[in-house]
């Protein structure tokens, strides 16, 4: 949840006619890695949940994406960036080891 605080805080004074764009899509990545988690974690089997965890891991990606698209077009604060950079970092990670646990 920090995560998607973070984005949004970064987003939030990126140019008006990023919006509908790039604002919009960091936004749905984001919130789709905590509600994937929560969603795989109401399923009934490990499969289940890993398929939900790897959903996660690649809205992850496509924000890693995006961020690296709007460092590139220079949009936002540079610390607001690199703060949910690292953050991101740490969710990948977890997720990574969430799924290798899940994997047996």
């Amino acid at each position: 949840m920090d995560l998607v605080d973070a984005v949004y805080d970064y987003t939030e004074i990126f140019p008006g006619e990023e919006k509908y764009r790039l604002v919009d899509q960091m936004q749905r990545a984001v919130v789709s890695i905590p509600s994937n988690i929560a969603e795989g974690g109401n399923s009934c089997s490990r499969k289940e949940y890993r398929r939900y965890l790897r959903i996660a891991y690649a809205s992850g990606a496509e924000l890693e994406t995006q961020l690296e698209i709007s460092k590139r077009r220079n949009y936002g604060s540079r610390d607001a960036r690199v703060n949910a950079g690292k953050l991101l970092d740490e969710v990948m990670r977890m997720l990574n080891k969430m799924i290798n646990i899940f994997e047996n």
